[in-house]
Parts: structure tokens; sequence; C-alpha cells
């Protein structure tokens, strides 16, 4: 009897990525019983990597593009088309993000998410009219202005005078045109990854939690604040829509864009893990599986609130199949996960060691933990293998 193991971790961030994790577990899996078919299938929760994730998983390809980064130097930007469908995925740190600028730079008062913008706009220029927008990991706390402005939107302050959008520029936002936004964006479906919902204002919003991460003084968190509330208003009077509070708006680290898409784009917003869940058709691949491995970096409480393996052992635990979950470190909390379908957690550290160490050491680390879960599953051969739960 042919037994199939579906492994689909995230990445392990600092260490591996989801498609060196998936490799090394698959090693493990094959050490254990060669005999073992495996289907491997990267996942991600809407952060950085969810672009490649798709690409690979479903054997699509890559466009690049020269677009400004977050800072307005010239940066090249890569896009994703799925395989098996006419989706394009762009995930924002690609053109916004807070790794293309040095940490000496980090200015999140200067930057802007025109990148991100004209990204779009290439992909609609070569007729993708689907979109998946990977949203975090940015250098900016412009509200998503930058990108609108790159898409035709205009924005002037009290005297009429235009502004060039940028995070010290929200505040001096009176009036928002939009009679030359592009036209095609209404024609097109937006769907959002996100793994958090970070409201737009306040002490969980995108600026108090996450300016700081980009360079931003207790002085200028107070500034800019002022600036995302004065442009939820502008928004709010354009609009109807009451951004403020709206869980997601935010978007934790994506600097309030996911306010600009709410409000502005025929667009949903999603846990990230399920949207890779569907655009690479997760499910399907539980079809007479015994078992999925997943796992990410850290695994604690907070992997109860939708991050990947909790996403992945849900999305299991429909088709009856158990989860194992690897992690390079395990924190507190892990019982809620049983919930959700997960069976065990395991860290792949095998003593003591430097966090130096085990980041060079994780495939490693990763793969003998795998093997040796592996043959505690196998349980017997009789007449081939059998399965337990």
């Amino acid at each position: 009897m042919e037994m199939k193991v579906v492994i689909a971790p995230d990445s392990f961030k600092g260490s591996m990525t989801a498609i060196e994790a998936a490799s090394a577990i698959e090693e493990g899996v094959k050490r254990a019983h060669p005999g073992i078919k495996t289907v491997s299938m990267p996942m991600a929760d809407g952060g950085e990597g969810t672009m490649t994730c798709l690409v690979q998983t479903t054997g699509g390809h890559y466009e690049e593009v020269s677009v400004n980064g977050p800072l307005g130097n010239t940066v090249n930007a890569t896009f994703g088309c799925l395989g098996h469908s006419s989706t394009c995925v762009i995930e924002m740190a690609e053109a916004s993000g807070i790794a293309l600028v040095d940490k000496s730079n980090l200015n999140p008062m200067e930057a802007s998410t025109y990148g991100t913008g004209q990204l779009i706009k290439e992909a609609l220029d070569q007729g993708y009219r689907h979109f998946i927008l990977a949203i975090g990991g940015s250098a900016t706390n412009d509200g998503g202005t930058g990108m609108l402005h790159a898409l035709g939107m205009t924005f002037y302050d009290s005297t009429g005078s235009e502004i060039t959008p940028a995070g010290k520029k929200l505040i001096d936002i009176k009036e928002i045109d939009v009679s030359d936004f592009d036209p095609r964006i209404q024609e097109s479906t937006f769907l959002i990854a996100s793994d958090v919902q970070n409201p737009l204002l306040g002490p969980t919003g995108a600026t108090h939690v996450f300016g700081p991460q980009k360079g931003a003084t207790p002085v200028m968190v107070k500034e800019l604040e002022k600036g995302m509330e004065n442009w939820a208003d502008r928004v709010y009077e354009q609009t109807g829509i009451h951004l403020h509070d709206h869980p997601g708006a935010g978007a934790g680290a994506a600097g309030g864009i996911g306010g600009a898409f709410l409000a502005f784009f025929p667009a949903k917003m999603e846990r990230g893990i399920d949207v890779v869940i569907e655009a690479t058709q997760f499910k399907a691949s539980l079809e007479s599986a015994i078992l999925v491995l997943t796992g990410e970096g850290q695994v604690d409480y907070q992997t109860a609130s939708g991050k990947t393996p909790m996403g992945v052992a849900q999305a299991a635990k429909e088709k009856r199949v158990p989860t194992i979950v690897f992690a390079g470190s395990v924190g507190e909390g892990i019982e809620s996960l049983y919930e959700f379908g997960v069976k065990s957690v395991h860290s792949i550290v095998d003593g003591p060691m430097t966090l130096d160490e085990a980041i060079g050491r994780a495939s490693e680390l990763l793969t003998k933990r795998a093997e040796q879960v592996m043959r505690t599953f196998l349980v017997s051969v009789v007449d081939g293998i059998e399965k337990v739960y």
C-alpha cells in the first residue's frame, strides 16, 4: 500500500526558506522509508516569501520591473504569475520593503509606496486582472498614498497645491482627486493576504507598533499618527469608509496600505495562509494522505492566531489527516494548537547550542528530526506499510 505524506512548512526565518525547509523535511522522511510518497507544498501566511511560495508551488513564472524603491531610488522588483490561473501575485516588500533600505537610512517620514503602485500598473498593462497582494515588511508609513499616486490618484493641500505622497505629507492632505485613478482597477479583483489584523490608528495601529522598526523616533511616531488620522478623515469624506479602527487597515508592517486597498479597490482581505491554501490548491493535495508535516521558526501561542502551521492543520483536519509541527524554537501556549488538528510539536534543536549554531545547522537538524518523527510514526510492516494515527 502506498503511503503519502504532504510536506507544507513555512520559512524558518533567518535560516531556511519554505522551499529549503520542505526539502530538508522530505529528506528526513525518505531516510525513514524511501518508499513513502512525498508531496512538497511550501507555504506562507501572507508575509515575505508568499510570492515565491505561490509561484513555485503552481509552476508559475516571474516578471521583473524597474520601479522606485522606498526612498525613490531605482530598484529591480518582480511580481509573480501563477501557473494554473491568470492571477498575478505582488509582494509589497519587493518594491517598498524595509530590506531595500540600509538601517542607517530608514526614514518612514520620507518613504513611499510608489513602487508598489508601479508594480500593479505594470501587471495591469500586461493584462492581469486578478491580483493577490502580500502586504507587510515595508519601510513605509504613508497609508498607501504613494501606491495610489502611481495609479493616477492626486492629492492637494489646503492651498490647492499638489502633494507628493510620503509619510510626512499625510498631515497636509486636504483633497483627494480620483478623476485619473486607473479605471482598470475597477475591472479587477484584489485579494489581500495578511497574517495580522492591526487597525490603522491607535496603540495597536500601523504607526505605533511598526513605526519604530522602520526608524521612527518617538517624535516621528506622534507626527506620523496625526498624519494617518488626517488621511483616514479625508478617506472617510471621499468614500464614506471609516478606516480609523477597521481591522486590517493597518495590516501590520504594511504601513497602512491595507486601508488604501479597502477604500479604493474592489478588494477583500483574508487570512494570508487561507489565501495561499486556496491558490496552491493545497486541500486537493491532501487526498489519500496519511500525514501532514509543517513548521516554522518559532511556534508558540501566537501561532494559533493564523500562522502557517495552524492554517495547514485546520485544512488537514477537515480531511481527517493528522498534522505534526516542527519548530526552530517552541514557546509557551502551544497547547492551543491541538484543537486545530495538530497532534504534536517538535523542536528541531537536539541539544545545547548557540543561536548561531542552530541557525547554521537548521537544515541538518530539521532533516534529523523529520526522520525521527517518521520512524516513530511507522510502527510495522505487514504486507507493506501500515499506517497509524
